[in-house]
């Protein structure tokens, strides 16, 4: 199963992600923050975003958001953003 092994902020709302497979993509959570739920609105503050980590291998805030990695990962190589390694 695909985890995420890194995160760099890159931006007030976007981050750098380095997936178990080595695969690596810039995210925005532009959309995500757009959506302006109760549990997205504290994203959209830059501070706060910066709080990201990894829990379990997946993206993860304090207040108890989370993106999974696969689901992640999948979206990004639908997008064509994923970076995979060098063979």
């Amino acid at each position: 199963m695909i985890k995420l092994t890194n995160i760099r902020p890159e931006g007030e709302v976007a981050l750098w992600l380095t997936f178990s497979d080595g695969s690596t993509a810039h995210w925005s959570a532009i959309e995500l923050i757009a959506r302006d739920t109760v549990m997205t609105r504290p994203l959209a503050d830059p501070a706060y975003f910066a709080r990201a980590f990894i829990e379990g291998g997946a993206l993860a805030w304090p207040n108890g958001f989370e993106l999974s990695a696969p689901s992640l990962h999948r979206r990004l190589e639908e997008a064509g953003t994923l970076l995979r390694p060098a063979a």
